[in-house]
C-alpha cells in the first residue's frame, strides 16, 4: 500500500515463502489467511505470498490438500517475515460437522469491536476533507388554534410554510449553511477547521444556541460513550456493548459494492441511556457501513422527545473508511409526548443537522506551520459567499423548494414589528433584560428585594443595547431602601479595542450594599430569590464604594488575561463593626470605614474551550480539559487613602469528568495565600451560604464570616450518577430521579494575633487552626425535571453557635 503511514497507523505487512517441510519444494496456490477473518491470499508459482492490511488478527493459518494445518502468531502494525513449512499429512480425513448454537450476531460484533481501532479514522497519519453543514430549527406542534392567535394576525403568511412531513406540523424559524475544510494530523496531534462560507437566516441568540449547542457535535459511533446533551450514551458498538444491548442478526445483502450484515439493537434495560436501531456491517473489514439509531423510549432524559441519527460510511481509499453523510434530528419539548391524541399540544422545537463530506485526502499532512496556533476553528470567509450563486455552486446537495422559501420567509418575518415584540418578550424571560430601542431595561429579578438593613429595596437599571452599538456598552442603575432611606447607584461602560483578539476596556463606579464572603456562584444580593430563600437575617452587610478599571485580552481561544485596578472603601452595616485595638493600651476605637487599593492580574486557560458569543457576552460550552485560573494581586498603600500593602496569590482548577455509565463528576480545587497585616474584610473569607438554596461553590452549612484565613487549600468534589441506581428500581424508574453525592473540605491557617492588630474579630469569627472544615452531601435531583433536594452533613466545628450538623438544601436546575 502506498499511503506513507506513521508507525502507529501503518498496515500489518507479512511476507514469506511456503515450502514442503520434508522435500523443501516451494508450494504454489496455498491459502494463507488471518484466523477469524476473511482476509486471505494464495502463494504464487514460486511459493511466495504477501498479506498487507489494516485488519490483522493475532495469528495466520495456512493449509492445503495433503498437508497439516500450519499456524503462527502475528505482530500487529509492523512488517515481518513468516516462512511457512507444511508437514505432509498421513492420516485419513474424517467428516466434520460444524454447529453453532449461540447468537449469530455475536461473532460479527466480536470482529467489529476488534477492528474498531482500525476503522476509526483517528488511526490515520493525516486526513482532510470538505464539509458542508446545514442546520435548521423548527417550531413544531403548529395547530389550527395556534395559527388563529391574535399575536400572529399581522404575519399569518408564515403558516403557508408549515410542513407536516414528520407527523408533527412544524414551521422553520432558523436556518444556516456552512462550508469548510477540516484537517487532521496524528503526530503531533492537531486539528484545524477553516470556514470558507456561512449563510444565516432567522432569529438566533446566545442562549438559544447554547440550548441547542450539542446539535453542532459530531457523533463518532466508534467511541465507547457518546456525549449527547451532556449525557453519556453507551455506543451500540462499545467494547462492552453486550452488557447493555440485545442484538439480532436479521439480514445480509449488498450495500453498494459491499456485502454486509444487518444487525438490530435495543437496550437491555428501560431508561438506560442507550439507543435502538440497526446497522449494516461490512464483512472482511467489519466496518460500519450505515447506522440508524434513535434514543430508546423511556431513557432518563429531559425535554428530548426524539433523537435520531443516520450515518453513512464509505471506503474513500483502500481499507480507509470515512463518514460521508450525517443526519441528526432532535425533537425538544418541555411536556412529554405520551403518544396519545392531544387537542392542545405544547409547541416545541425540531433541531435538524445535515452534513456531508467529500474530497478526501488521506495521509498527506500539511506543512507543520499550517497547524500552528491554538485556534482550532479559523474564519477565512470567501467574499463571494454572500451571494446565492456561490451556494448554488458549492453546496453538496441542492436545497428543496421548501428550504429555499425558508430564507425569504424568515427574513421577511424579522421586519414585522409585532414579531419583534414577541421575540423581545422571549428574550426578556431568558436574559432578564427588556430591549426598548437602544436601551436594555433590567434585570427584572432585581427590581425588588428586601433585607433587615435596607428594608424594602427597589432598583431600576439598564444598559445600552446592540442597536446603540455593537462595540461599546454603557450601564447604570439606582436603588433605594425604605429602612435605611439611602440611595445606592452604579454606572460604567465597556468597549472593544478589538473584536478579533477580544480586547475589552471596562470602567465602573458604584456605591452599594454587598454581602462579603459569598461565592461567585451565589445570588446577587438584590436578587429577589436571595431574599426569599434566606435562612437567617441578613445583618452582616457592607456598604462598598468602588472604582475599578480593567483591560481584558484574549491571546487565543482559551487563554485570556485581565489586568484590573480598583479602589474600595468599605463601611460596616448591621452587626458588623470595625474595631481597631489601641497600641498604647487605651480603649479600642471604632472605625467608620477602611480604604484599600489593589492592582491584579488574572490569567485563565481553558484548552479547546468552545463558546457561543453575543455582541458583548459569551457563553462557554465547556471543554474536556481542566480549566486553570491564576489570580495575582498587590495592595497599593500609597494610592489615595489606601492603608494596606499586601500580596495575594490564588490558583483554581476546575474539570468536569465524563465517566461513562457511572455518570459524571465535577471537581474544583483551589489554594491561595495573602502576605501582609490585614483586617478581616481583606483576608480570605471562606464562602458560606445562609440561604436554603444549594450553592455548588460554597460550604452550605457554613455561615458568612465564620472562617477566616490568610492561606488555605480547598477541594470540592461532586458526582452525578444520572439515575444509575434508581433506574433499576421499577417503582422509581418512571420518576426519572437521579442521584448526586458531594464532599467539600477546606484547610487553612491565620496568624490571628497579627490580624487583630488591624481589626478585632467579632463573635462568630474563627480560624481553621484546629483542622479542616468538612461537609458531605447526598441528594436526589431531576425532581419534576427542575428541582434538586440535598441533605448536607457538617462533620466538624459543630460546637459553633448558630450552626447545625445537618441541613436540607434545594436548588433549581434545568438539565437534559
Amino acid at each position: 500500500m502506498a499511503f506513507g503511514l506513521s508507525a502507529s497507523a501503518q498496515t500489518t505487512r507479512i511476507t514469506g515463502k511456503v515450502t514442503d517441510a520434508v522435500t523443501g519444494e516451494t508450494l504454489p496456490f496455498v491459502n494463507i489467511a488471518f484466523i477469524d477473518s476473511r482476509i486471505a491470499t494464495n502463494s504464487d508459482l514460486d511459493g511466495n505470498y504477501v498479506l498487507d492490511t489494516y485488519y490483522p488478527t493475532d495469528s495466520i493459518r495456512a493449509g492445503g490438500v495433503g498437508y497439516t494445518t500450519f499456524s503462527a502468531k502475528v505482530k500487529k502494525d509492523v512488517p515481518q517475515v513468516i516462512d511457512i513449512k507444511l508437514q505432509p499429512s498421513t492420516g485419513q480425513l474424517e467428516d466434520v460437522v460444524v454447529t453453532y448454537s449461540g447468537n449469530p450476531a455475536f461473532p460479527i460484533l466480536r470482529r467489529l469491536v476488534a477492528n474498531k481501532p482500525t476503522n476509526n479514522r483517528e488511526k490515520l497519519a493525516a486526513y482532510q476533507y470538505e464539509a458542508y453543514n446545514k442546520i435548521e430549527f423548527d417550531l413544531n406542534n403548529i395547530t389550527e388554534d395556534f395559527k388563529k392567535k391574535k399575536i400572529f394576525k399581522d404575519f399569518a403568511f408564515i403558516f403557508d410554510h408549515v410542513d407536516t412531513a414528520d407527523g408533527k406540523p412544524f414551521l422553520p424559524i432558523f436556518m444556516t449553511e456552512t462550508l469548510s475544510d477540516l484537517y487532521y494530523r496524528q503526530h503531533p496531534q492537531a486539528r484545524r477547521e477553516v470556514i470558507h462560507g456561512q449563510k444565516v437566516s432567522g432569529v438566533e441568540n446566545a442562549s438559544i444556541s447554547q440550548f441547542m449547542g450539542d446539535m453542532y457535535q459530531n457523533v463518532n459511533i466508534y467511541e465507547n460513550y457518546l456525549v449527547i446533551f451532556g449525557k453519556n450514551f453507551i455506543s451500540p458498538i462499545a467494547d462492552g456493548g453486550k452488557g447493555f444491548y440485545d442484538y439480532h442478526l436479521v439480514d445480509s445483502n449488498w450495500v453498494g459494492r459491499n456485502w454486509c450484515y444487518k444487525i438490530e439493537f435495543s437496550p437491555k434495560r428501560v431508561q438506560e441511556l442507550a439507543f435502538t436501531g440497526n446497522m449494516w456491517i461490512c464483512d472482511t473489514t467489519y466496518a460500519v457501513r450505515t447506522i440508524e439509531a434513535t434514543i430508546a423510549p423511556g431513557a432518563n432524559l429531559n425535554f428530548v422527545q426524539g433523537f435520531q441519527v443516520k450515518q453513512e460510511y464509505n471506503e474513500v481509499a483502500p481499507e480507509v473508511w470515512m463518514l460521508t453523510k450525517d443526519e441528526l434530528v432532535v425533537d425538544l419539548n418541555v411536556v412529554r409526548d405520551t403518544g396519545k391524541p392531544n387537542k392542545n399540544p405544547v409547541q416545541g422545537f425540531y433541531g435538524r443537522r445535515t452534513a456531508s463530506y467529500r474530497d478526501f485526502v488521506i495521509n498527506k499532512p500539511q506543512a507543520d506551520a499550517f497547524y500552528d496556533g491554538a485556534d482550532e476553528v479559523v474564519l477565512n470567509i470567501d467574499p463571494l459567499s454572500a451571494s446565492s450563486d456561490y451556494w448554488d455552486q458549492h453546496r453538496h446537495e441542492n436545497l428543496t423548494a421548501k428550504e429555499l422559501a425558508i430564507y425569504q420567509m424568515v427574513d421577511t418575518m424579522k421586519t414585522i414589528p409585532k414579531f419583534r415584540t414577541y421575540v423581545d418578550i422571549v428574550t426578556t424571560v431568558v436574559t432578564g433584560y427588556y430591549t426598548k430601542g437602544k436601551v436594555d431595561l433590567g434585570p427584572y429579578f432585581s427590581v425588588y428585594s428586601f433585607n433587615p438593613i435596607e428594608g424594602n429595596r427597589f432598583r431600576l437599571g439598564g444598559r445600552t443595547s446592540s442597536a446603540f452599538s455593537t462595540r461599546t456598552e454603557y450601564n447604570g442603575y439606582a436603588a433605594y431602601g425604605t429602612r435605611d432611606q439611602r440611595f445606592k447607584f452604579g454606572f460604567g461602560g465597556k468597549t472593544f479595542v478589538s473584536k478579533t483578539s477580544r480586547q475589552i476596556v471596562e470602567v465602573n463606579y458604584k456605591q452599594d450594599v454587598e454581602q462579603l464572603g459569598q461565592s461567585v456562584n451565589a445570588f446577587q444580593g438584590d436578587n429577589i430569590l436571595s431574599s426569599v430563600f434566606r435562612r437567617t437575617p441578613n445583618t452582616k452587610l457592607t456598604l462598598v464604594e468602588e472604582t475599578k478599571a480593567s483591560y481584558q485580552r484574549e491571546w487565543f481561544t482559551g487563554l485570556e488575561n485581565t489586568l484590573q485596578v480598583r479602589y474600595r472603601t468599605l463601611y460596616p452595616l448591621g452587626d458588623l463593626e470595625y474595631i481597631k485595638p489601641s497600641s498604647t493600651g487605651e480603649l479600642s476605637s471604632v472605625l467608620n470605614a477602611i480604604h484599600t487599593a489593589e492592582i491584579g492580574l488574572n490569567t485563565r486557560f481553558a484548552y479547546k474551550e468552545k463558546y457561543v458569543s453575543g455582541d458583548f457576552t459569551r457563553v462557554s460550552l465547556g471543554t474536556s480539559y481542566p480549566t486553570v485560573e491564576l489570580h495575582l494581586a498587590m495592595g497599593l498603600p500609597s494610592l489615595a487613602k489606601s492603608e494596606y500593602g499586601y500580596q495575594k496569590v490564588v490558583a483554581h482548577v476546575y474539570q468536569r469528568l465524563q465517566l461513562g455509565a457511572l455518570g459524571w463528576m465535577r471537581v474544583n480545587a483551589e489554594a491561595g495565600q495573602v502576605w501582609g497585616a490585614l483586617p478581616y474584610p481583606l483576608l480570605i473569607l471562606h464562602s458560606g451560604n445562609e440561604t436554603f438554596y444549594y450553592d455548588d461553590l460554597a460550604f452550605n452549612t457554613m455561615n458568612y464570616f465564620e472562617f477566616i484565613s490568610d492561606r488555605y487549600a480547598e477541594l470540592f468534589v461532586e458526582h452525578h450518577f444520572e439515575g444509575l441506581f434508581f433506574n433499576r428500581i421499577p417503582l422509581m424508574r418512571r420518576l426519572k430521579w437521579r442521584e448526586v453525592v458531594s464532599a467539600k473540605a477546606v484547610a487553612g491557617s491565620l496568624d490571628k494575633t497579627k490580624a487583630e492588630q488591624e481589626l478585632l474579630f467579632l463573635p462568630g469569627m474563627y480560624t481553621l487552626d484546629n483542622g479542616p472544615f468538612v461537609e458531605v452531601g447526598a441528594g436526589v435531583e431531576n425532581i419534576l425535571k427542575v428541582l434538586s433536594i440535598r441533605g448536607v452533613w457538617r462533620l466538624r466545628y459543630n460546637d459553633h453557635p448558630g450552626t447545625s450538623p445537618f441541613a436540607l438544601r434545594l436548588n433549581l436546575f434545568i438539565n437534559f
